[in-house]
């Protein structure tokens, strides 16, 4: 193989990657709904490193969304809307996980790039492949 040439799979590893990306900052929902798309069409037969990739994004998308979505309701529920803290601790809360999770994509897609599989931290999903 020519030192030069891309992995197989490695394209479709970024594209993910970006995907997950452009939901977190660009185009909330649309990323997502691409990506879902996406890891639907290809996750049964993209080649491993894509697979990695696909599933990586998906599954960290969906735990995210989740996370900033319930837990911010839940401090919200708990410190009702009139208390001042309660938008401190949301705030603080969503700006933490938020720019966690963009920094993760960032790493992943440089890992894509680079043709190596990747597992987010805490939300990843281990296959035993990486």
């Amino acid at each position: 193989m020519n030192e030069y040439a891309h992995p197989p799979g490695q394209a479709l590893a970024v594209k993910a990657e970006v995907l997950y990306l452009v939901n977190l900052t660009l185009a909330p929902g649309l990323g997502f709904l691409l990506l879902a798309l996406l890891w639907r069409q290809h996750r049964l037969s993209a080649p491993p490193l894509a697979r990695n990739h696909l599933t990586q994004t998906f599954v960290v998308s969906l735990w995210g969304g989740v996370l900033l979505a319930l837990v911010c309701a839940l401090i919200v529920l708990l410190g009702g809307l009139d208390w001042a803290w309660t938008w401190v601790i949301v705030v603080l809360y969503f700006t933490t996980v938020h720019s966690a999770l963009v920094l993760f994509g960032i790493l992943g897609l440089a890992k894509a790039m680079a043709g190596k599989t990747w597992v987010y931290p805490l939300m990843g999903v281990r296959d035993g492949s990486e």
